[in-house]
């Protein structure tokens, strides 16, 4: 017990702590109902944490083909047995639990991929391997349609294969590849996320409509200054202004209600949080666990830099939460997970190297 103690890495999980103390309290001021709710989540969401704190992460290569097969038998029950919310179908009941498949499909995703590329050398074949193998979860969650988790989901991928040494030549091709496939990319999107688009490089077109949100998440962070209206008291918020207060523009309700301080406050726990992941992963003892935590790591940032984006007024509107402050309990048990796995590799870290006395 004491030994597991010793390598509970407290500073990290003290970090996290704060920031869901921090969505909590911004919850109940919002609506006692999502802070009860959040509440259980949570509680959920840290039965997993242990769970997965004490799993030996190099367990995971066994079962890598059931993890990525069982990905996708998730991520396809949504289109049998979700029900349509929003013109999406991205939840589906499971014993009265209201669950998101894209969202719990982060973690088990880094499992697989990190179990994979541990394991192979990153050459063209194999690079084209994990290219087919990620191109099927992320049209799954795209078609929901989910924009924004598949986005996550792909930079999670991309940040370990990155990772893994892939060839600089390879990355540069890559690039070009992406930025010539734009027009297409274009074509696939709905038109609604296109007029998304369109709405974020001109949200004054349609201020009532499709440039609605944007413009009012603008003007809540604003509308904080440097201190802020009070907890509780953002008129953006309270009335009702500013859509999905509690989830996707959580954000835009703190800056509102504790200012431009209390925002950088967060900003700056988010950021304590990803640096000391990214200290896991870079004292991981193994291929295996760097790759972990490098994609766990690098799936944290890309949704909390989305997520701030759209809040800021700097990225188009994209349903996505902002982990571990926005309601939502698949979100959060999911994040909670891949916590709980960095936990275990920070327990697990190379020991530094013995002091020899000559």
């Amino acid at each position: 017990m004491n030994q597991r103690l010793s390598g509970f890495n407290w500073r990290l999980n003290f970090t996290w702590l704060l920031l869901l103390a921090l969505g909590l309290i911004t919850l109940n001021t919002l609506d006692q109902e999502f802070f009860f709710q959040q509440l259980l989540n949570a509680l959920v969401g840290l039965g997993f944490f242990f769970l997965f704190s004490q799993i030996d992460y190099h367990l995971y290569p066994r079962f890598k083909g059931w993890l990525f097969l069982g990905t996708l038998v998730f991520l396809l029950s949504t289109f049998v047995f979700g029900a349509v919310t929003r013109g999406s179908i991205r939840w589906i009941n499971v014993l009265g639990l209201t669950l998101q498949p894209s969202e719990l499909s982060k973690p088990l995703l880094v499992l697989f991929f990190a179990s994979f590329l541990a394991e192979r050398e990153l050459n063209l074949k194999n690079l084209s391997k994990a290219g087919v193998l990620i191109f099927l979860p992320v049209v799954l969650v795209f078609l929901q349609p989910d924009l924004g988790s598949s986005l996550v989901v792909f930079f999670a991928w991309a940040g370990m294969v990155l990772g893994a040494g892939l060839a600089t030549k390879i990355v540069l091709v890559s690039l070009v590849g992406m930025l010539a496939g734009l027009p297409l990319g274009w074509r696939l999107l709905q038109p609604y996320q296109q007029q998304r688009i369109a709405s974020f490089l001109n949200p004054l077109a349609d201020p009532l409509g499709a440039g609605y949100n944007l413009i009012q998440t603008v003007v809540a962070v604003g509308a904080g200054q440097l201190w802020g209206r009070g907890l509780g008291k953002g008129s953006q918020a309270q009335l009702m202004f500013l859509p999905e207060r509690h989830s996707d523009f959580i954000f835009a309700t703190i800056a509102e209600e504790f200012g431009f301080l209390g925002g950088l406050v967060m900003f700056f726990l988010i950021a304590l949080l990803l640096w000391q992941i990214l200290n896991v992963a870079q004292n991981a003892k193994d291929r295996l666990g760097f790759l972990l935590g490098l994609g766990i790591f690098a799936s944290l940032a890309s949704q909390t830099l989305i997520n701030l984006g759209m809040n800021l007024g700097m990225l188009p509107i994209t349903g996505i939460t902002l982990p571990l402050v926005s309601y939502g309990g698949s979100s959060l048990v999911a994040t909670l997970i891949c916590l709980g796995i960095v936990n275990n590799l920070s327990q697990q870290r190379k020991k530094p190297p013995a002091i020899e006395i000559r």
